[in-house]
């Protein structure tokens, strides 16, 4: 368990929250196997607080959330940015909290659905044209109690599944976890559902759906698990151990799992119960993408205000 007295930190990021989370809850640092590693291709600066990436095949384009000040004030001013894969940047505010009738306070993990960018912001899952920015639906996940809605990831029955970290954060930068840990269902007429929660979830963070095993991958922010879940099922299992304090994960197209980690400044490759080091030297790598048209992994920099673009090595042959 945290130690709450422990959380009474100052930061400008959730860096804070992971060192406190990590320091009791993760214990001794697994070691990693050695494996291809990524080589970085591009930097991208100019962005604040970034969140989270997702490529867009169909566009050819990344979309970057920034928090743009404390991941849980209502403030109004977060936005999404629009980047080409060379770089350059499209449309720093691409939508932008307070224009054009948008609101948009602390965006944090996304997922695409046909011409929808849903969007998870504090309480509630925001859905935007990803075409024109436009605002076109809001989900209210405070009716069921939510704390830090994370990340966001689409089910083979075409809901949103929404995980909720379980953690508060004040004004003050005092965090605190009164839980619960749980994963949110959004269907397709916008109804909001419970679809598991308990502390086996260990303060769930990154979510992606494993389209070949009909299934989800879960990643902990609040212990050294990486998980499998499918809507049904109470509890999670446990696919590998790492670091700890879990940010963003992907699945990629061979079934190989691509996952960030804050403990130890890495993004990590996990097939067959083990965890690879893929990439590291990158400080608070949080909610990563996948560019599958050029195989990178697009990584947020939460706390250098950039993101960094990394050619995936080839796979290893089966």
């Amino acid at each position: 368990m945290i130690n709450r007295a422990s959380l009474r930190i100052q930061s400008r990021g959730v860096l804070a929250l992971g060192l406190a989370a990590l320091a009791l809850s993760c214990g001794r640092r697994p070691q990693h196997t050695a494996a291809a590693t990524a080589t970085r291709v591009l930097t991208v600066e100019g962005f604040k607080t970034p969140e989270s990436v997702k490529y867009d095949a169909e566009l050819d384009l990344y979309f970057v959330t920034n928090i743009n000040g404390h991941p849980m004030a209502k403030d109004n001013n977060g936005f999404i940015s629009r980047v080409r894969p060379d770089g350059s940047i499209e449309s720093l505010e691409f939508v932008s909290g307070g224009r054009g009738g948008v609101v948009l306070h602390a965006p944090k993990g996304t997922a695409i659905v046909a011409d929808t960018l849903w969007v998870a912001d504090i309480d509630a899952l925001r859905g935007f044209n990803k075409r024109t920015g436009a605002p076109v639906a809001t989900v209210n996940l405070s009716t069921r109690g939510a704390k830090l809605p994370n990340d966001v990831a689409v089910g083979s029955d075409g809901a949103r599944y929404v995980t909720d970290t379980g953690i508060l954060i004040d004004s003050a930068w005092n965090f605190t976890h009164p839980g619960p840990d749980r994963i949110f269902r959004v269907g397709a007429k916008r109804d909001v559902s419970v679809a598991v929660s308990g502390d086996t979830l260990e303060r769930p963070n990154g979510i992606a759906w494993d389209a070949a095993n009909a299934r989800f991958i879960v990643v902990a922010f609040g212990g050294p698990a990486i998980f499998a879940w499918k809507p049904g099922d109470a509890a999670p299992t446990v696919l590998a151990k790492g670091a700890g304090q879990w940010d963003g994960v992907e699945v990629l197209a061979d079934g190989r799992i691509i996952a960030s980690s804050w403990a130890d400044s890495t993004v990590d490759v996990i097939a067959g119960g083990k965890i690879e080091r893929l990439i590291s030297g990158v400080p608070s790598p949080a909610d990563i993408g996948i560019d599958t048209k050029r195989q990178r992994v697009l990584i947020p920099v939460f706390t250098q205000n950039r993101v960094e673009v990394w050619q995936l090595p080839q796979p290893p042959a089966r």
